[in-house]
């Protein structure tokens, strides 16, 4: 007999609770899969990019390494032997010039036994780079091998929700970047689903996970906003990075870089407010298990205080995150003693400030956001047995 058809009182209540669960969990699955395919199939609309006219690249090894500096040119050379990996000339080897600069940006100098990219431009060949995927591929190896053996299941689940984070920003956000949708929209749905995804696969499902993805929506709709306003207030163009300027000059691309530049910082701050609202929510829960008995005021108490510990860490983490990445920036503006009156109107100081700055704003807003959320549903009872999943 169908469950609609039984009365309450010949029906469990935890069968009742653990159906209602199930239910919002394959609603919840069924919205994303369904948003997932409405946004590829709108990214799929239009015209594709066209594609860059690029040389032919193969694996290579070298075999031997000669200086030839002087021999053929007055710039500094080598005289370089490479055995093919793969391509047409897989297990031959041919012997090229590697021509340097000088400049160890550019330049690409190699020893005996490196594994290199040779491009082939019309019948010419040359070193176009070092091949750095297998040392990529090894790093993920020893990643996903730590977070099964420590993480366990929960750590396999975390994979699931990296995957689909990685799919959804490759398939989605920048197919519809390109195709010149509004930046801030698209990164803000895609978000939002991350997170629900993330959330439910991490957390499992409960007031726990309904909890933390609504203070996660709250922060990064505050980060959001923030980023918004000060931005203009700031007229940051979003062209302060060289590959903003590259693409502002690519042809047949329309970008709204303003707009690139607030979906980046939305991106950014993601992270760091869902662990804020997971470490609240969760700490909740478990005060509530420890005493079913609290009251909201005490229940909210405790949360808030788990997110104040919280927050000083989470908000260093993500400054020195940005402050790490600009580094060479700051040492360069340090050896010129630049003016602090200049220094802190630059472009690009003034970028990475609002960006560490509205990331750390949905951080502290986030905080009462959950712990409200996390008390009332503790509160009303809806937390008082553990989460399944």
């Amino acid at each position: 007999m169908p469950i609609s058809e039984l009365s309450f009182s010949e029906v469990d209540a935890t069968l009742l609770s653990e159906v209602r669960k199930r239910k919002i969990a394959m609603t919840a699955i069924v919205s994303f899969v369904f948003f997932l395919c409405l946004c590829a199939a709108a990214s799929a609309a239009g015209s594709d990019p066209v594609p860059l006219d690029e040389d032919e690249v193969y694996r290579a090894r070298v075999v031997t390494a000669e200086d030839a500096s002087g021999q053929y040119q007055a710039d500094a050379a080598q005289l370089v032997t490479v055995e093919f990996l793969d391509g047409p000339w897989q297990g031959e080897q041919r012997t090229l010039q590697n021509q340097l600069t000088g400049n160890p940006a550019y330049d690409i100098k190699v020893s005996e036994g490196d594994r290199v990219l040779v491009g082939q431009h019309g019948d010419q060949l040359y070193i176009m780079d070092f091949v750095r995927d297998t040392a990529l591929k090894w790093m993920l190896v020893v990643f996903l091998v730590g977070l099964l053996i420590v993480g366990g299941l929960r750590g396999a689940k975390v994979l699931i929700s990296l995957s689909l984070t990685g799919l959804a920003i490759y398939y989605i956000l920048i197919p519809s970047l390109l195709r010149g949708y509004n930046p801030v929209a698209v990164t803000v749905l895609i978000s939002a689903a991350v997170v629900s995804i993330t959330v439910w696969l991490v957390l499992g499902r409960g007031a726990k996970s309904l909890a933390a993805a609504g203070g996660t929506v709250v922060g990064v709709a505050a980060a959001a906003s923030v980023a918004h306003i000060f931005a203009r207030l700031a007229h940051l163009m979003g062209l302060h990075s060289q590959e903003a300027q590259m693409l502002l000059f690519t042809a047949d691309l329309e970008v709204d870089f303003r707009g690139l530049l607030l979906a980046g910082m939305i991106l950014g701050a993601l992270g760091a407010i869902m662990d804020v609202c997971v470490s609240i929510a969760s700490s909740v829960q478990e005060v509530t298990r420890a005493d079913p008995e609290m009251s909201f005021r005490s229940l909210f108490a405790s949360g808030m205080n788990v997110g104040k510990d919280v927050l000083g860490t989470m908000t260093n983490t993500l400054v020195l995150a940005y402050v790490g990445t600009a580094l060479p920036l700051l040492l360069l503006l340090g050896i010129h003693h630049m003016q602090r009156a200049k220094l802190f109107n630059l472009d690009v100081i003034a970028t990475e400030v609002v960006r560490a700055l509205s990331g750390s704003i949905g951080m502290v807003l986030c905080v009462p956001a959950t712990a409200v959320l996390a008390a009332f549903m503790a509160s009303r009872g809806s937390d008082r047995t553990p989460d399944s999943g």
